[in-house]
């Protein structure tokens, strides 16, 4: 295709005008053909001399220390290495203004741009016409790719005479049949999986025992506690105990009783705690349990939070019972049907009761450090994030999720949802923080993902934790100089006893010398007389 135009071009002086025709084309064009070809090569050894036979080893090598002798190479190669040389430390020369995470910085900026929102991913539905709460739910500590649920029904003598007593492992992706069916003797009020062992729960009735189940044997429990020797309360939590068969578990129950088990013994447990505020271990005085909190950062302490409104801070370790029971908070109006301590900070901890929630201080005992305000509906759970630290969820009676993010506002949270018409009895956040689900009175769970930038680490709370991890290093170093230096104090002075061992001591040892110096001086003199008197006897 051909096209024609007239541009006219004007010099500056005015007697001379140029016009120029231009010709436009634009199409396919036959150029000339090139024709190429890939080939390879074997380069197996090359550079000798054709009268040199590279096979022959003694030649080679011959030939080789010869080049190697020859004043032209050695110049060459030094020459070659010091470019070489140069070239390799340009290469690892390191930018000191090189920022390596910006793309990093970047992704946290836009991601905390982003509206907080969640949605709802699946629903888990009792297959049972009686419908039960939904009490209790577990992740699958593998891949948490399963959610154990717990199903029971906790108003007292109201439960229908047709209620299945049955649990579920459901498949996150298979919202239709559970995966696997528990089935207890008496139904389940909580259920936990063992983080050692992913085929092993726990759980506990509401009769009051205590059952485990081993998935690869079936539906029925491996093995039960006695109910002689059970709690005579519903067990409202069990927690795995950091151990190294990690076989032991505690549980607590409204009986005002904290029981320490191993499910390979489970005719009776092995330590037992009265929750008694007087520590006398009257069990007609004890505060019942309903929710239990264990740190494994945290060995010898746990906290129990009770009916009454008051938490209970123990240590497992103290000597006497009384002395296992420290101290006591107190804030709440009703039962804490939530206590745990913040994964990042284990000294802050979280109760959710009555109106409110509230986050405490290990360090002050007066007052919590931080409340919500007073919602309209009850609050009967919350858990925090386990990947930001400032970030907690809550559920209330009324079906809504609340989310909030104390760093960005205090008064308000952060996304408030609306999952369900009847009450939100339970909830548990998933490892990675993306997903969590919520048990219903009416035993449906509910399955939510919530937006990347409330699962995602903040910049801002990087700073606090880099911070929060130099002030245990420096208060960890300050303790280590202070038993140091104690140390150091003891061996300098001595106490009294160690005064008057040491003096009697040395006493003792000056006594020993000085006989054993009499006595043989008495033995030198026997020996001179018995001498003289020989000699004596010989001059007669």
């Amino acid at each position: 295709m051909l096209e024609y135009s007239n541009i006219k071009i004007e010099n500056r002086m005015p007697t001379h005008q140029t016009n120029i025709r231009l010709i436009k084309y634009s199409g396919p064009v036959n150029t000339e053909r090139f024709e190429s070809e890939s080939r390879g090569i074997n380069h197996v050894e090359g550079g000798w001399p054709k009268d040199l036979n590279p096979e022959d080893m003694e030649v080679t090598i011959r030939y080789r220390k010869k080049v190697e002798k020859d004043e032209h190479y050695q110049n060459t190669i030094m020459q070659i290495a010091g470019l070489m040389e140069h070239c390799c430390k340009q290469n690892n020369a390191t930018d000191i203004y090189q920022e390596f995470f910006e793309d990093e910085d970047e992704e946290v900026v836009e991601e905390s741009e982003e509206q907080p929102s969640a949605k709802t991913i699946n629903v888990f539905r009792d297959p049972n016409e009686a419908k039960r709460t939904a009490t209790s739910l577990c992740w699958h500590p593998d891949g948490n790719h399963k959610l154990a649920v717990a199903y029971s029904s906790l108003e007292f003598q109201r439960a229908p005479n047709d209620m299945s007593f049955d649990s579920y492992i459901w498949d996150i992706e298979n919202p239709n049949k559970p995966e696997m069916t528990l089935k207890p003797v008496s139904p389940l009020v909580c259920l936990e999986y063992n983080p050692k062992d992913s085929h092993i729960l726990v759980g506990g009735s509401y009769n009051g025992q205590i059952a485990y189940w081993d998935t690869r044997k079936g539906s029925q429990p491996a093995e039960m506690s006695t109910i002689e020797h059970s709690h005579r309360d519903p067990v409202y939590k069990v927690i795995w105990l950091q151990s190294k068969t990690g076989t032991d578990i505690f549980s607590a129950s409204t009986d005002g009783q904290v029981l320490w088990w191993d499910i390979r013994k489970m005719s009776e447990p092995f330590e037992r705690l009265v929750l008694d505020p007087s520590k006398k271990g009257n069990l007609d005085n004890a505060l019942g349990a309903v929710s239990l909190e264990f740190e494994t950062t945290m060995p010898t302490k746990f906290m129990v939070g009770t009916e009454q409104g008051l938490v209970v801070s123990c240590n497992r370790k103290a000597k006497t019972p009384a002395e296992k029971i420290v101290c006591t908070y107190s804030g709440h109006h009703g039962p804490i049907y939530a206590l745990q301590r913040n994964p990042f900070f284990p000294k802050n901890f979280l109760t959710v009761a009555d109106w409110t929630a509230r986050i405490w201080s290990e360090d002050i005992k007066e007052s919590s450090i931080m409340w919500t305000k007073y919602h309209m509906a009850h609050l009967l759970d919350g858990c925090w994030s386990p990947v930001r630290p400032s970030v907690f969820f809550t559920v209330k009676m009324d079906g809504t999720l609340d989310v909030w993010d104390i760093l960005f506002k205090q008064n308000d949270p952060t996304l408030s949802l609306k999952v369900c018409d009847e009450a939100l009895c339970s909830i548990r956040v998933q490892d990675n923080g993306r997903f969590l689900g919520c048990g219903s009175q009416l035993g449906t769970t509910t399955l939510l993902e919530v937006s990347a930038g409330l699962c995602t680490l903040q910049k801002n709370e990087k700073i606090l934790e880099a911070r929060h991890r130099e002030m245990r290093l420096k208060e960890r170093s300050r303790s280590e100089q202070s038993r140091e230096d104690e140390g150091k104090e003891a061996d300098g002075e001595e106490s009294t006893e160690e005064l008057v061992a040491r003096a009697e001591r040395e006493f003792f040892d000056i006594m020993e010398a000085e006989k054993k110096k009499e006595w043989n001086e008495e033995r030198q003199r026997e020996k001179v007389k018995d001498v003289l008197l020989l000699e004596l006897r010989c001059l007669l």
